[in-house]
């Protein structure tokens, strides 16, 4: 289903124009041109890397350049055409010991050359096979163009070739010519087994590699394969590599180009945890996969879209009407995907792979967003918690490198985009968040809320609400409540302490309320005769009231469970008292 998929979405884009014909890659990393005069001679190293921002660094980045498709290489000597590292097109390594098999590279690399071009009537085709007729590997380390970039080129850079044409001087791949050349090996019959193509359902050779995946957060520089066979397990009925399961070769072609496509757009390409995931519509438009990123992973400041604006298109799309985002008319029942991928050592792990209707997606993300609602504090700016915001509520951010578990953006991922169960170790990490730094954020209460709402029956609907619920008498909600009231008491009495109730009390109060609120009760009342009648007044008042609401005597223990409605029973007071504080303040 994930290659159909990627295939469509590059049939789609095919027809538009926007992606090139099998046999080339569309986006390859290209860090330096090799420009040859008419005799072959080495005119110029021509720098194509751009300059870019990588954090806080500035660094130079490699050109994506439109090259011939590069087959997978293991250990064997294999040429590229047109383009590939200087180990293929110039003979060079940095370590001296692989000098001998350099040599062996380049001299295939020229006979694949003439292989392809000795028939081609072009001045540029001859140049290039003069240029792989004269070149010495051995004259590469001193060669006056070579010697000022030589780490550069020697590392792990891609080449390519120049030519001066009458137009000005540019990549040979851009030559019609050599493109026809190409073209013709590319199509070429080959003596692969032919089979029905799992992919397209038409009878093709059956490609035995495909190519590789580049652009997965933690995978290989050189690329990582979705499909492949390498054991010998895999041989059982004769079966080799790509035979186990038959994909044409345009079939790979496809599904590969789509989704290097994907992973290098960065607008509509997020990493979550450990997870990389791609969007995109069934019908390739991009205004969908715009507000699908948006929506789920956040507006950009730069991008001067208002949360509003997110709002609104998927109560619109959740109803399954029409929405106008970016100038574009979103269709509810337009088909969409979302793909999550995660490295594995040379190969990559399907996290998730989705499909809805986009309304069907809108839908759930706006239901994901209304179980979040909650009060929030003043200073609170954020009008939605993304995917990735949720996770780190469950780390210190005091540490150097806060980073949640791996695993844990993308099941929360998963569950927003599917309207299933949050993951138990997002409570869990929240729970242990609250234990250790006695605090409730925004985020936390958020998540507890959210989560509960999900499991129905856990905690009484009646305290899973946006702001506080002062009629209910749930004995865990009222006893959170209660504390966030003797807290207030002692603040008011020593605005100057340095150690609360809440640093040294919360833990325990959450957990065993029977130990502890007795003496919180006693201290209350030795906090209370330091006020003024006014204030004595109304805290007293809402005590009682609150201890009237205790129907049982203080529980000894506290579930999990109850534990998170204490939690939200404390949260939601104290908003109400900021949030007076702050309407006087007004």
């Amino acid at each position: 289903m994930i290659l159909q998929a990627l295939t469509a979405y590059y049939e789609e884009l095919a027809s538009k124009g926007k992606l090139p014909s099998p046999g080339w890659d569309p986006a390859f990393k290209v860090s330096f041109a090799l420009e040859v005069g008419d005799d072959g001679a080495l005119l110029d190293v021509v720098d194509l890397r751009e300059p870019a921002s990588t954090g806080k660094k500035k660094t130079l980045m490699p050109k994506f350049m439109s090259v011939p498709a590069h087959p997978t290489r293991s250990s064997g000597v294999l040429a590229n055409f047109l383009c590939d590292n200087s180990a293929y097109l110039l003979g060079a390594v940095e370590d001296e010991k692989k000098a001998g098999r350099a040599k062996q590279c380049f001299a295939a690399c020229a006979e694949f050359h003439h292989k392809l071009l000795n028939g081609v009537d072009c001045p540029a085709a001859r140049a290039v096979l003069a240029f792989f007729d004269r070149w010495d590997p051995d004259t590469a380390s001193v060669h006056p163009l070579l010697k000022e970039k030589w780490q550069d080129i020697i590392g792990n850079s891609n080449l390519v070739f120049y030519y001066d044409y009458p137009d000005g001087r540019h990549s040979v791949t851009e030559d019609p010519a050599f493109r026809d050349a190409w073209n013709r090996e590319y199509h070429a019959e080959t003596d692969s087994v032919k089979t029905q193509c799992l992919v397209t359902g038409r009878y093709a050779a059956v490609a035995p590699t495909h190519p590789q995946i580049k652009g997965v957060a933690g995978a290989q520089s050189s690329g990582a394969a979705l499909v492949s066979f390498n054991a010998p397990s895999f041989c059982s009925y004769n079966h080799v590599q790509g035979e186990n399961a038959p994909v044409s070769e345009y079939g790979a072609f496809a599904y590969t180009t789509a989704l290097n496509t994907l992973l290098a757009d960065r607008n509509h390409c997020q990493r979550v945890g450990d997870t990389t995931v791609v969007c995109w519509a069934e019908n390739a438009g991009e205004a969908y996969a715009d507000l699908g990123i948006d929506a789920v992973f956040g507006v950009p400041e730069e991008s001067g879209i208002q949360e509003s604006d997110v709002t609104t298109a998927l109560k619109l799309l959740s109803e399954g009407k029409n929405a106008e985002w970016n100038g574009v008319t979103l269709l509810p029942d337009q088909h969409f995907y979302f793909l999550g991928l995660s490295p594995n050592a040379a190969r990559l792990s399907v996290r998730f792979f989705l499909r809805d209707t986009f309304g069907g997606f809108a839908r759930h993300i706006r239901e994901h967003r209304q179980a979040l609602e909650i009060a929030k504090p003043a200073y609170e700016k954020r009008e939605s918690l993304s995917v990735w915001q949720l996770a780190r509520e469950t780390v210190n951010l005091k540490e150097r490198t806060p980073t949640p578990a791996p695993q844990l953006a993308g099941d929360i991922l998963r569950a927003v985009l599917t309207g299933g169960m949050y993951p138990a170790t997002l409570l869990n990490g929240v729970t242990l968040r609250i234990r250790a730094e006695r605090d409730i954020t925004y985020g936390r209460a958020a998540i507890i809320k959210a989560y509960y709402l999900r499991r129905k029956g856990l905690i009484p609907e009646e305290v899973l609400t946006v702001y506080l619920n002062e009629e209910s008498d749930y004995q865990p909600y009222v006893l959170g409540r209660l504390f966030a009231v003797l807290e207030a008491v002692q603040n008011a009495a020593n605005p100057e302490i340095n150690t609360t109730i809440r640093e040294r009390y919360f833990s325990s109060a959450c957990a065993t309320p029977a130990i502890v609120f007795p003496t919180l009760i006693k201290l209350s009342q030795k906090h209370l005769q330091k006020l003024g009648d006014k204030q004595k007044i109304y805290y007293d008042r809402q005590i009682t009231e609150l201890l009237n609401k205790m129907n049982t005597a203080f529980p000894a223990r506290l579930t999990l469970t109850e534990q998170g409605a204490f939690e939200l029973g404390y949260y939601h007071q104290k908003q109400k008292r900021f949030e007076k504080k702050d309407r006087e303040e007004e």
